[in-house]
Order: structure tokens, then C-alpha cells, then sequence
């Protein structure tokens, strides 16, 4: 291989098809290998290979991204180098591969393929020899004369100059100075060219440079750039020490130590240094100064670690998300309090109490902008609009939206992420939010609050609490990023249906407003202005082909649907769409037929005369799409015999009417609770027989045989219908003594009241919650009397106008006052006041 002092490459190589960059003459640099015909070149002829014959291998250029390697070879270049590998290193994570340290070495041209597989053989021709790269570069006259010996003497003028705006003192600029006294001065242009900071593009081009003139033609310029640019810098700013590390990073190994020149700080050439460019990226994110810090010590780690080791990856993507995280970028608020009434109107009816404080935010922002972001939380039934009115929040404030589903997380991490030392470590939601939306200042809406879990994994509710303190998010601290992010800018909304499941802590860090069901006035609004319009969108029809007149959606809503939201509402209304969409295609198919062919008696016979439009849907209509009505008034035929009342009870779906039933038969005074009831609801009961039994005289009650004791000689069966729902709760008081009285006295209820209110021993009506949803269920029953506990006449300010006007309420503060209205014409013993004194509450 040695002749006449140079080196000799074999006739035929093996080669490389490099992807990432481009080798030089004269340069070492770090190639990663994982294509298959590179992975079997490395493996049957640089691992196998016992002589330094074999360790030459040839580096082509390629075009083509080796992941997407196929049978296909690609068009190699023209030109290639050869080189030595110096170094091989395997490793199996992430997935297999080599990482070769190479040095070039000389130019070769291809001359012909021999294979293709395993791995590429090619003839090859040597193009430049080393044993002409002699004189050194400190000779004061160049070996050549004429125009090429004044380009070599320019090109070793600018590298001295370079060398002279940089400090000496700088022991990486010092071995580039010794590195240029030691080159022949022929290989200056090589050797340069992979220094500096230049694309693979400009490396190509010196690269097939043959000839020397050419050469210091195509790398002068590149050079001249450099100085040009640090010149720019020497303007803007003073170099220190530091800084002359970024711009000149020397690598170990190889002949000719030293892989990238960085003078160009504001280049995003990716086929450059990438950590220089991520270390731009850290300075550039604006981060806290904590942060900063965690991120320069993680960049001085990764400059001094392979790549082939596992932690470089989980480094690298480590800072990447730092980098890329919103530590300083937010939106502007949109504060025009006008235009924010009017887009929340637009998007939806109702809700007054939601759109106003939505406005009052705005109001407060506008006044002082560094307002903290309100932790506000949404609850009630579903299909109300809890999560369509968090993302009109956004669009009202110009702000980007997030949501995150809350239901069923069970985990932690899923909040706060995991610590870097586990095995796929990722940050938490939160901070995945933020990266996703790019701004710090965004509305994130936590949905479903109250369906969280609960593992051996950690109560993610306890990490929320973090999260949604006011007091405490400036500082949120992710076990993935494990430096401090400000949440104090983001507008958190959370939804719920139920405060019972929400831990008391989180719950006390949160604004809640109840967001109760619609009334039937709501919902036939909601469904012309909003329901309507979008299905006839959804299925390709017009108003000009379907009409639903408001008698019918009424209709629907009373017959059909029993629920606090709209989306059962909005269900039957896509039922009605499909139906008429069925009729207009056959419409249009059989008109599009006869005018093709009008006289065609074949195609005369399927003949179907083309529905008349608008398609009406009236009763009749909707009972052919919809079926028989679900729902009918029950209230007036249940309450026919003695011992049958109506209650109002609140689920987490909205409100409901609740019938008690009791029977009593000839026994030994035992008390009988069927319906699948809770703890609470057993305790009213016996309330109610104990309040009945103590007053039976006052009220004239008797058991089955006459006597004063209601159980004597007598069994009690309390039954609560639909025995398959589990019902509990403190409401049910005063409609088990009404059911109770009727079964004693042998008299009916009123059969158009309904109640709610817990009792006392002595006889107290206590408030209850969720009447807003209890009255509007008594509502939509048909009910025309509620009565309600005295402590709660307040609550019925936030009931709309038409359904007080429509209902006559009843507030009661004693059971004597729940008796008289619940029965026509009052209740025996009521006028007996000297045996029951006004009662006060004590509680």
C-alpha cells in the first residue's frame, strides 16, 4: 500500500453511503451507522479484517436517508474519500448500530460496481496522492508559482489571520495553531473546509474540487466568511475564554484533530455542530435562572458523552423539551368587554352566572393586568355545556385552549410525571400541555375532576393540588423537569358533576359554580338557535328540505328525553335528520334518472314522485321516526290511593321526582325498607315512624285495629319504586312523614305536589341542597306545588322567571306546615297549636 512515501488505496474499496455528513481529506469525523448494507460492511469487513488493508474503506455521499434503505441503490456521487476507520463501536439501544470514527484520507473516483450486496464493492481510481503534501506550510515561498501559489499564499494569510483575532491563551486555539504550522500548506483547504462551520452542500463542492487551484478557490471564500463574521462579533460583544470554547470546539481522536469552526452564531445549518445549536436554542428560550443553570450543566454533560451511549439520548430529549417549553412566550388578552358579551351569547343561551363572571375577569384584567389566573371550576349534570363554555372562554380571551381528561387517571405521574431515573421517563400533562399549545398564558380545562382515581401509584387529586393553588402554582415543580414552571398566567377550568367525590382540599382550591340543568323553555331556544342548524349541517340538509316547528321539539323534550342537557335532545334530532335524509336522496336519485332518460320505459317503472319540500315533522311524523313517547305524566295517576307521595331528589345527572309508597298489614310492628337504600335515607324513615308515632293523637292517626299506636298490631312496608337504582340522601324526610300520614289518616296527597326537606326528632324541616335542579324536575313532571324548607326560600332567586310564575312554592319550617299543604283542605290536628309551640332551630 506504501509507495514512494505516500499511500496507495486498493484498486477496489468497500463503501460507506454516508447520510449526515460530508469526509474530507485530512479530517476525522463520527459517522452512525444503521442501514443494512452499512451494518454488513461494518460487520464482515471492518470487524472481521486483520491488516490495515481492510480497515480502508471508501465514503460516498448519499443523498437518500439511510432509514428508508430499499433494494433500490441509490445514484452515488461521483466523488468519495477513503478513509481509515480508526475506531468501531456497537451498542443495541435504540435500536442496533455502529458508530464509526473515520479519517480521510485521499479523493477517489468509481469506476465501476462490483456488488451491490451485502454491501456496496466498487472499482475505484485514485484521484490526489499524500506524498505530495511535503513542504510545510511555514516555508516562506509556496512550492508552486503563478496564479496557484498566489491563492495558497492568500488562503495561509486568512488562516493566521483567524488565528490572530482569537485568544491564544485558549488551549483549543492554541492546537489549531499548531495544527496549521504542521500541514503542508496543499492540504490547508481540506482540512479548513471541515473545521469551519459550512453546510454539506459547500463541503461537497470542495470536495469535488480536484485540482488544488480549484480547491483554494471553492474554500477561500468560506474562509473569508469566518472572518468576516468574527469580525461582526468582535463589534457586538467582547470574546472571553468561554465564548471562544462555542466558537472553536476541537474533537479528540483521529490524524487531524478538530471537526466544526463556529463563528456564525445565529446559523440553524442542522448539518452543523448540533449541540452548539441547542446550546443557541437554551440561550434563546428565555428560561428562569434556575433553569438555565440545570440546562448548562446538562449541555457540559452531553458535550463530554458519546453518543452511543444510552443517556445521550434521554439528555438530549431532556433539553430539547426544555428548550422548547413557553418560559417567556404568551398571548395578548382580547379585553373588549362588549365583543366578549356578544361571543358569549352567540355560542350559548342561558348560563347568566357563567357568562358573568367570565366578563368579570375580563373587567378585572383590563383594569390590572397582572391579575393570577382563577381556578375556576363547572359543575353540574352532563350535556350542559360545561366544556363547550371552557373553549368560548378561550376564543373570548384570544388565548389558546387545552383540555385534559381526567377520568379514570389513577396515576401520579400522569400529573407530575416521572422522575428522570426511570426507563421512559415523560413529563406530566400539565407540562405536555404547555408544550403543546406554546404559550405560558393558556385555558386549560381539567375535565371530569371528580372522576379521578386512586392507586398504588399516588393520589393524582393530591398532585392537583399544586397545580390549582393560586397561592402555589408560580412555583409548579414537575418530577420530569425538576426545576420550578410559573402556571400563575393559566386560566385553569375545571368540570365536575358532583363536589361529593372531590377531595375537600382540591375543592377548597377552586371557585365553583353550579351550572344546573335547563328549563323547557331553555332547551327549545337551545335547540332552534344551536341543536337544529348543526345536525342539518351534519347530515347534508337545508331548512329549505327540513322543518322541526317548536311544538314538536317540545314535544320531544316532554316525551321523548327526561334529562338536564341536551344531548339525548340533540340525539333525537339526528335520529329526524337521518329519516328525512333518506327520503330527499330517493327524491333526488329518481329525479336524476327520469332526466336522463324521460322516455326510457324501464327506468319509468321504478317511478317514485319526489318528496314534497320542506319536509314538516309533526306528531305523527315523529312517531313513525321516534317510536311510541318514552316518558308520559305519571304524577296524577300514582297518587290515587293513600300512602303514595311525591319526593324531589338530585343526582348527578340533574334533578328527578322520587315516589314513596307504604302499605301496612296485620303484624307485630316491624318496619319493612325496600329500594335499595342508603344509611341516611333508613335513618329518615325511622325519623318519620318515630316524629308519626309521638304526634299519632295530635293528628288522629291510628294502626290497623284502631288503637292510638300507629305499629301496634301493625307491619309497615316503605317502599322507593325503581329498586335497581341506588338511592340515598338527606332529602327524602318530609316525604316519607307525608306518605306515612296519607297511609295512617287514610287520606290522598294532593296529586300536583311534590317535596324535598330533611326532618328532626322535634319536628324541624332543615334545608337541603340542589334545588334548582329538584324544581325544574318538578317542572317538567307537570307539578304545580313544591314545597321546600324554609331556609331554602333563597334559592329560588336563581330560578328562571316562567318557572316561578308557573309553580306555587310552599316554604316550611315544621312538618305541621309540610302536612297542611300537601293534603287539600289542611291536615286534622294542624289547628293544635297549643299542643305544639313554635319551634326555633337550634342547629
Amino acid at each position: 500500500m506504501a509507495s514512494g512515501g505516500g499511500i496507495q488505496i486498493p484498486s477496489r474499496l468497500p463503501l460507506l453511503l454516508t447520510h449526515e455528513g460530508v469526509l474530507l481529506p485530512g479530517s476525522t469525523v463520527r459517522f452512525s451507522v444503521d442501514s443494512p448494507r452499512n451494518m454488513h460492511l461494518v460487520s464482515q469487513r471492518l470487524l472481521k479484517g486483520t491488516s490495515l488493508k481492510s480497515t480502508i474503506i471508501g465514503v460516498i455521499p448519499n443523498t437518500r436517508d439511510p432509514e428508508h434503505d430499499t433494494d433500490d441503490l441509490p445514484t452515488l456521487h461521483k466523488i468519495g474519500t477513503a478513509g481509515i476507520a480508526v475506531q468501531v463501536v456497537g451498542s443495541n439501544w435504540p435500536k442496533p448500530h455502529y458508530t464509526l470514527l473515520i479519517t480521510g484520507l485521499c479523493r477517489f473516483s468509481v469506476s465501476g460496481l462490483l456488488k451491490e450486496r451485502p454491501f456496496v464493492l466498487a472499482e475505484v481510481q485514485q484521484l490526489d496522492k499524500l506524498e505530495q503534501y511535503t513542504t510545510p506550510a511555514t516555508e516562506g515561498v509556496p512550492a508552486e508559482e503563478g496564479e496557484l501559489g498566489e491563492l495558497s499564499h492568500k488562503f495561509y494569510q486568512a488562516a493566521v489571520q483567524l488565528l490572530g483575532m482569537l485568544d491564544m491563551s485558549v488551549p483549543v486555539v492554541a492546537k489549531f495553531r499548531r495544527l496549521l504550522d504542521s500541514l503542508p500548506r496543499e492540504a490547508l483547504p481540506d482540512v479548513l473546509a471541515s473545521m469551519i462551520r459550512t453546510s454539506n452542500k459547500e463541503k461537497l463542492q470542495v470536495l469535488d474540487a480536484v485540482t488544488l487551484e480549484e480547491r483554494f478557490k471553492k474554500a477561500l471564500p468560506m474562509l473569508t466568511r469566518q472572518i468576516e463574521g468574527l469580525k461582526l462579533i468582535k463589534k457586538t460583544r467582547k470574546i472571553g475564554p468561554d465564548n471562544e470554547k462555542r466558537v472553536l470546539s476541537v474533537r479528540k481522536g483521529g490524524v487531524f484533530p478538530g471537526r466544526q469552526f463556529n463563528l456564525d452564531e445565529e446559523d440553524e445549518d442542522e448539518d452543523g455542530d448540533d449541540t452548539a445549536a441547542l446550546e443557541r436554542k437554551v440561550h434563546r428560550a428565555e428560561m428562569s435562572e434556575a433553569a438555565l443553570r440545570v440546562c448548562l450543566k446538562e449541555l457540559k454533560r452531553l458535550k463530554k458523552m458519546p453518543q452511543s451511549m444510552p443517556e445521550y439520548a434521554l439528555t438530549r430529549n431532556y433539553l430539547d423539551l426544555m428548550v422548547e417549553l413557553p418560559w417567556s412566550k404568551s398571548t395578548k388578552d382580547c379585553l373588549d368587554i362588549r365583543a366578549a358579551r356578544t361571543l358569549l351569547d352567540n355560542d350559548h343561551y342561558a348560563m347568566d352566572k357563567l357568562k358573568r363572571r367570565v366578563l368579570e375577569y375580563l373587567a378585572v384584567r383590563q383594569l390590572k393586568t397582572s391579575l393570577k389566573g382563577p381556578i375556576l371550576c363547572f359543575v353540574g349534570p352532563p350535556g350542559v355545556g360545561k366544556t363547550s363554555v371552557g373553549r368560548s372562554i378561550a376564543r373570548t380571551l384570544g388565548r389558546e385552549f387545552h383540555r385534559i381528561a381526567l377520568g379514570g387517571v389513577c396515576d401520579q405521574s400522569d400529573i407530575r410525571g416521572h422522575r428522570r431515573t426511570y426507563v421512559g421517563s415523560m413529563p406530566g400533562r400539565i407540562i405536555n400541555g404547555l408544550k403543546t399549545v406554546a404559550v405560558n398564558n393558556p385555558v386549560f380545562l381539567l375535565d371530569e375532576v371528580d372522576k379521578l382515581g386512586k392507586s398504588l401509584q399516588g393520589d393524582p387529586a393530591a398532585a392537583l393540588l399544586e397545580v390549582l393553588d393560586p397561592e402555589q402554582n408560580h412555583s409548579f415543580t414537575d418530577h420530569y423537569l425538576n426545576v420550578a414552571f410559573d402556571l400563575s398566567q393559566v386560566l385553569f377550568i375545571a368540570t365536575a358533576n358532583t363536589t361529593a367525590t372531590i377531595p375537600p382540599a382540591l375543592l377548597d382550591r377552586m371557585e365553583v359554580l353550579q351550572v344546573p340543568g335547563y328549563t323547557q323553555e331553555e332547551k327549545v331556544e337551545i335547540a332552534h338557535r344551536h341543536l337544529i342548524p348543526n345536525q342539518l349541517e351534519q347530515h347534508g340538509l337545508t331548512p329549505q328540505q327540513l322543518h322541526i316547528p317548536q311544538d314538536t321539539t317540545q314535544h320531544i323534550i316532554s316525551s321523548y328525553t327526561r334529562e338536564a342537557g341536551v344531548r339525548s335532545l340533540e340525539r333525537k334530532f339526528g335520529a329526524i335528520c337521518r329519516a328525512v335524509a333518506v327520503k330527499v336522496a330517493e327524491g333526488h336519485r329518481v329525479t336524476k334518472t327520469e332526466a336522463s332518460s324521460p322516455e326510457d320505459p324501464t327506468q319509468q317503472e321504478d317511478k317514485a314522485v319526489p318528496p314534497e319540500l320542506p319536509i314538516v315533522i309533526d306528531h305523527v311524523a315523529l312517531k313513525d321516526i321516534l317510536g311510541p313517547p318514552l316518558f308520559e305524566m305519571e304524577v296524577s295517576e300514582r297518587l290515587t290511593l293513600p300512602g303514595v307521595a311525591v319526593g324531589l331528589a338530585w343526582t348527578p345527572l340533574g334533578g328527578e321526582i322520587l315516589f314513596v309508597e307504604a302499605s301496612r298489614m296485620e303484624g307485630e310492628g316491624q318496619l319493612t325498607l325496600t329500594g335499595q337504600l342508603g344509611d341516611v335515607m333508613k335513618e329518615s324513615a325511622h325519623l318519620a315512624i318515630s316524629w308519626l308515632r309521638a304526634n299519632a293523637k295530635t293528628y288522629q292517626l291510628t294502626n290497623m285495629v284502631g288503637g292510638p299506636d300507629p305499629l301496634e298490631a301493625t307491619d309497615i312496608h316503605l317502599h322507593f319504586p325503581a329498586g335497581a337504582v341506588t338511592k340515598d340522601g338527606p332529602s327524602a324526610g318530609v316525604t316519607i312523614v307525608t306518605c306515612l300520614a296519607s297511609l295512617f289518616s287514610g287520606r290522598l296527597v294532593r296529586s300536583d305536589v311534590a317535596m324535598t326537606g330533611e326532618i328532626t326528632l322535634r319536628g324541624l324541616v332543615l334545608p337541603v341542597g340542589g334545588i334548582k335542579d329538584k324544581v325544574l324536575a318538578a317542572h317538567r313532571a307537570g307539578v304545580k306545588r313544591v314545597i321546600l324548607p324554609k331556609r331554602n326560600e333563597k334559592d329560588l332567586e336563581e330560578l328562571p322567571a316562567n318557572v316561578r310564575a308557573d309553580l306555587d312554592f310552599v316554604t316550611a319550617a315544621n312538618l305541621d306546615q309540610v302536612l297542611n299543604a300537601a293534603f287539600d283542605g289542611g291536615f286534622p290536628g294542624t289547628a293544635s297549636t297549643h299542643t305544639h309551640p313554635q319551634l326555633s332551630s337550634k342547629l
